[in-house]
């Protein structure tokens, strides 16, 4: 039985290659990149500009990655929560956050679960169950806009990509990386690189790799303790690469790339929003071509962490402000649907 290729995890050269090994010639493959990803379509069946024989040997070599709605919730703030279901019964979350100014940002999963266990995440509570395949990355993407757009594909598009859905993107790095050069490049979706941005709970070495790409999208630092004692606690992977060797990592990413680092840093009440820990986190950015996202935490439903009051959170925000780090307070979405940042997982009610 031939193992069949999923069209959609491979690049545009990958596609060529493709093509000629099953005796096709190479034009071929801009035909079908054409169909996935500017028209939408993933049956070949409906590629009518290809032969009836091709659709057939394509229909016993390849397939093009698709996945199934299973729920949707809808947040009073316009925010879209898809549950999926993969090719094995997999299931992941995806969020669509459309924005007034005609954005349409789409949050993607790396991984079915998240093996990183932070504290604060419901989706570190589930374990990490496997990788996503490249064509799972970029097939959440496209699965939305499909979604929104209907058969008018590509308007509205999806304008940018934040991976920070479920699973650490970096420990699925090959996949990631070819999923980002199919959604970015002018055969794929298209979408800017700096309207891609990649979250990340600090894996040294895969920064360090990330920053040798020279790629101009936005990095995001889950940062959220500002010494090691606290991130321990809070963040287990502090314990494999601490906080001097991270940010090591990062002022080596921002000299390669001369791109600013976004820290993201969870407020979390009694646990890392003292006067002391602004402080502390004033004095570790001191330097580095940075912003801090300011995220209440989320409430999870299994975990006791509470936000602090709005008067805490303006004054962490302002000890930074005065220590000369820019800060803003991230703005809330889909939390009421279990759709913002930690809230995450593959069990999910609809609220349709």
């Amino acid at each position: 039985m031939v193992d069949k290729v999923d069209l959609s995890s491979l690049n545009f050269q990958g596609l060529e290659e493709f093509m000629a090994n099953i005796g096709e010639a190479e034009f071929r493959a801009k035909q079908i990149a054409n169909w996935i990803y500017k028209q939408g379509i993933t049956d070949f069946n409906q590629m009518t500009n290809l032969s009836k024989g091709l659709q057939n040997k394509l229909k016993k070599v390849a397939y093009i990655s698709q996945l199934q709605e299973i729920t949707k919730s809808k947040s009073k703030d316009g925010t879209i929560k898809y549950l999926f279901e993969l090719i094995d019964g997999k299931r992941i979350e995806t969020v669509l956050m459309p924005y007034r100014d005609g954005r349409n940002s789409v949050c993607v999963s790396t991984q079915v679960g998240c093996g990183m266990g932070c504290n604060f995440c419901a989706t570190g509570l589930q374990g990490l169950e496997r990788n996503l395949t490249t064509g799972e990355i970029v097939g959440q993407v496209l699965k939305v806009q499909k979604l929104i757009s209907g058969e008018e594909f590509g308007e509205p598009a999806v304008t940018n990509i934040v991976f920070m859905g479920m699973g650490e993107p970096l420990a699925n790095y090959n996949n990631l990386l070819k999923a980002i050069e199919i959604l970015n490049g002018n055969k794929g979706l298209n979408i800017g690189m700096r309207k891609i941005t990649l979250s990340t709970c600090g894996l040294v070495p895969q920064i360090k790799k990330l920053a040798k790409e020279e790629l101009q999208l936005v990095l995001a630092i889950s940062l959220h303790a500002a010494t090691d004692n606290l991130r321990d606690e809070m963040m287990p992977v502090n314990k494999r690469y601490p906080i001097n060797e991270l940010m090591t990592a990062c002022e080596y990413y921002i000299k390669r790339t001369n791109r600013r680092i976004t820290f993201e840093y969870a407020l979390v009440d009694g646990v890392n929003n003292r006067v002391q820990d602004a402080k502390e986190l004033a004095k570790l950015l001191s330097g580095f071509l940075c912003h801090v996202n300011l995220i209440p935490v989320n409430p999870v439903g299994e975990l006791d962490l509470t936000r602090p009051d709005r008067e805490d959170i303006n004054n962490f925000k302002e000890i930074l402000s005065k220590n000369g780090i820019q800060a803003t307070v991230r703005l809330e979405r889909g939390s009421d649907i279990e759709a913002a940042c930690g809230q995450l997982r593959s069990k999910h009610k609809s609220s349709d």
